[in-house]
């Protein structure tokens, strides 16, 4: 099953820093979800020595409020967790809500069929029957609204002895190397063979593994919050504000206003064109009239004082006009007779009249 796994996928330091923050940002943001709704948020991480684990938490954590996470770094059990049956020590762990959102554990109950059973810490018996007490045990986190992330950090065997290497040559990593590591890489197809039977039997509907290609630490990092980020907003229905999508319409965006721009340049290029010929037309006539006043001052002023006198002399002679209009109508009123005049007409002719007979 394990070396089906192509561990060759890489990513450049551009994508992963870019990735980095985009679902760090995403991730904290669920977080506050995740106390919002009341629920909890189960991280198990499990892999290979060397194979990135505490790395890859210091990533998830890295933007998370430090007041709703904790850590718990799991080792062999000592004291009163090794009184106790092996699930135990991990049922007090667990915390509700209102008090830690998401709980990481470093190594987890995954060591009963893998650990215990290679190095002969349990029975045979006692290793086959906890595929079933595991799964019992993450179907009552399920059932009580606890959200189950699982992961399994691979990396190959020639890897593996090269971080070792790095790790015996660095001074300040050389304390995560122990002789019990090496000790270990001696049984790696022991422990492969328990991985392999691990993984296929206790991955469930209900709480899955997500095999994360560890080679390369960037591409792991990126793929394990790119999970999360994906489980919690379908868990929670709740979609997250995606600072990466933002970036990438905001450039989109950019082009597109900037063809809108151009587009809306030309146009007010035009409207002002529009607005500005008839005044440039205006400007041209007045232009060309202060010429012709300039050439034909003289000429202009002496048709407008003939002007004037001609429209003088027209007034004076309509106000000559106007008396004689006036006698000319008076006298013809005398000539006409009127009713007085005829009767007296009459009697002066009826006494010539009898003067003479």
């Amino acid at each position: 099953m394990l070396e089906r796994i192509e561990l060759d996928k890489s990513l450049p330091k551009e994508e992963y820093v870019r990735n980095l923050a985009r679902y760090q940002i995403q991730l904290r943001e669920l977080a506050y979800q995740l106390y919002v709704q009341k629920r909890s948020l189960v991280i198990v991480y499990e892999g290979w020595d060397a194979g990135g684990k505490g790395g890859n938490i210091k990533r998830v954590t890295e933007k998370l409020d430090p007041r709703g996470y904790e850590v718990f770094s799991i080792a062999a059990p000592r004291g009163e967790d090794g009184t106790h049956h092996y699930l135990w020590r991990f049922w007090r762990r667990l915390r509700p809500p209102n008090e830690k959102q998401v709980l990481i554990f470093d190594r987890s109950w995954y060591g009963r069929v893998m650990v215990e059973r290679v190095e002969g810490f349990c029975s045979e018996g006692e290793w086959k029957r906890a595929y079933r007490e595991v799964n019992e045990f993450e179907r009552q986190l399920s059932d009580h609204g606890i959200i189950l992330a699982k992961f399994w950090i691979h990396i190959s065997f020639e890897e593996q002895l090269r971080r070792f290497q790095d790790r015996e040559q660095t001074a300040y990593k050389a304390w995560k190397l122990t002789e019990e590591d090496w000790r270990n890489r001696t049984k790696w197809a022991e422990y492969e063979q328990a991985v392999g039977d691990m993984l296929l039997r206790t991955s469930t509907l209900t709480a899955p593994w997500t095999i994360v290609e560890g080679n390369d630490k960037w591409f792991a990092r990126v793929k394990t919050l790119r999970t999360l980020v994906e489980l919690l907003s379908r868990t929670l229905d709740y979609q997250p504000f995606d600072p990466g999508a933002a970036s990438s319409q905001s450039k989109k965006k950019g082009k597109k206003m900037d063809k809108k721009e151009e587009k809306i340049e030309k146009v007010e290029e035009i409207e002002e064109a529009v607005i500005a010929a008839p005044v440039e037309k205006k400007e041209k006539k007045q232009k060309k009239k202060k010429k012709d006043e300039k050439k034909g001052k003289g000429k202009s002023d002496g048709k407008g004082k003939k002007k004037k006198q001609a429209a003088q002399a027209k007034k004076k002679d309509k106000k000559r006009a106007k008396p004689e209009k006036e006698g000319a109508v008076s006298a013809e009123a005398a000539a006409v007779p009127t009713d007085k005049g005829k009767k007296a007409q009459k009697a002066q002719a009826s006494e010539e009249g009898g003067k003479t007979g």
